[in-house]
């Protein structure tokens, strides 16, 4: 069976499928009862690509996600030296080679190119200068470039804290131990940790600040580089040391990207039907796997088996009292379907989403408002009281998670249109015919 702020990106005009512009998101014409494949993992891919450009020989990643963080991952590496190369069935081979500097690199509204690459180009031969879409100049890069400088690496970025920056190569980086505040990104820790074993002293990060959100991100990292035999002590709290070694080449199967089966997940609730997601990984560090477990407390029945994963709609949607710290990703699915539950919800841990592809909690706020849904605002999250909804225009601010949560609404309500599909392309550009295909494929019927 087919595998099931305020300032707005300008619209273009609609396409079918679409590719960008305005998108109609279909309304659920009954239960849906599908099988949903998903596409591999963006933060493993991006993991493992920056890696490999490390080891000493050639890597294979096997079902690597191709969508536009990891083609932009992968082409900083080809910028600074490395080979990543096509091969049978969409694997990518890694060939690493010197670092060059004297380049540019394009984090696009990538979160990991513009956390993960810089230490690496701290490793190049010259210049390296970074820069990004305009919402990516918004996003905080303070902590990278400090920790950078204080383990001897030359940046320039005329203190803005932010893209555009340009990192000094040397060839070399002293590394050492560093203090930093990763209360608003786990990436800033994950960052360092991915090139550490390249410096000449590794590097021990230790975290000053409030809680690190993602935790499961990092301990992510942590498994990653213990795959390529690297030395990492993460048994002090807060502190992580890597030891200076050689990276080995990885022969790696991409795991499915959890984070991006929440909306599927959603859509058994939302139109009382089932979905089913093969190759769920029994044990995994994605912290999107913590999906199961919302789902369950808003009312479904969820088994995980050797088939993979199956979320069976109950007697509707519940409210719930959730905190998604380390499963952010989640939020706006999850306020989503808070918005279609029976009863008020509050999502609570995630105030630094605030500095991702968006302001994540304005925008939530703005556009469940927009179609008469009662939102408020907290420190730390949000406070969601169920209304009436009704058809509207869903500005999607740049984020492909924003495209996935009206998505969801769709399904109840009929008459959303979604501005600017084609963002969500960053994690998932095949996204619109996947929710097509699961709207209509009826598995158990066919069975």
């Amino acid at each position: 069976m087919p595998s099931a702020d305020e300032d707005h990106p300008p619209p273009g005009s609609p396409a079918a499928p679409p590719a960008d512009g305005d998108w109609a998101a279909p309304a659920a014409d009954g239960p849906v009862d599908a099988r949903v494949v998903l596409p591999g993992s963006k933060s493993l891919t991006n993991r493992y690509l920056v890696l490999a450009a490390h080891a000493g020989e050639v890597s294979r990643l096997r079902a690597p996600l191709r969508s536009r963080d990891t083609h932009l991952m992968a082409g900083a590496l080809r910028a600074l030296g490395t080979g990543v190369d096509d091969v049978d069935d969409g694997d990518w081979l890694v060939t690493p080679g010197p670092l060059r500097g004297d380049t540019d690199v394009d984090c696009g509204l990538a979160g990991n190119v513009m956390r993960f690459v810089p230490p690496l180009a701290g490793l190049a031969d010259g210049p390296v200068r970074f820069d990004g879409d305009p919402h990516a100049r918004r996003r905080p890069m303070a902590p990278v470039l400090g920790a950078l400088r204080a383990l001897g690496v030359g940046v320039d970025d005329d203190d803005r804290g932010g893209l555009p920056f340009t990192v000094h190569g040397a060839g070399s980086v002293r590394g050492g131990t560093v203090t930093i505040d990763a209360s608003a990104s786990s990436q800033f820790v994950s960052g360092l940790l991915l090139s550490a074993a390249r410096f000449e002293e590794g590097v021990t990060v230790h975290h000053d600040g409030k809680a690190v959100p993602s935790l499961p991100h990092i301990e992510m990292t942590v498994e990653t580089l213990r795959d390529a035999g690297v030395v990492v002590d993460d048994a002090e709290p807060h502190t992580w040391r890597v030891e200076p070694s050689e990276v080995n080449a990885l022969d790696v199967q991409v795991e499915p990207d959890l984070s991006n089966a929440a909306q599927f997940l959603a859509a058994a609730l939302v139109t009382g039907g089932r979905v089913h997601v093969p190759g769920w990984p029994q044990y995994t560090t994605q912290g999107g796997d913590f999906v199961r477990e919302v789902v369950d407390m808003m009312g479904a029945d969820v088994v995980l088996d050797r088939s993979g994963l199956t979320v069976t709609a109950g007697g509707g949607i519940l409210g719930v009292d959730v905190d998604l710290h380390d499963s952010s990703e989640l939020t706006p699915v999850v306020a989503a379907l808070a918005a279609l539950a029976d009863g008020p919800s509050v999502i609570r841990g995630v105030a630094h989403i605030r500095g991702h592809e968006t302001d994540r909690l304005r925008a939530l706020h703005t556009e469940l408002d927009r179609l008469g849904c009662g939102v408020d605002e907290t420190e730390d999250g949000l406070r969601i009281t169920p209304r009436p909804l009704r058809a509207g225009r869903f500005h999607t601010y740049a984020d492909h998670r924003m495209v996935m949560a009206a998505a969801v609404l769709g399904l109840a309500v009929p008459g959303v249109v979604v501005e600017d599909v084609g963002t969500v392309a960053k994690t998932m550009p095949e996204f619109t015919a996947l929710w097509d295909r699961m709207l209509r494929e009826r598995v158990g019927a066919q069975a």
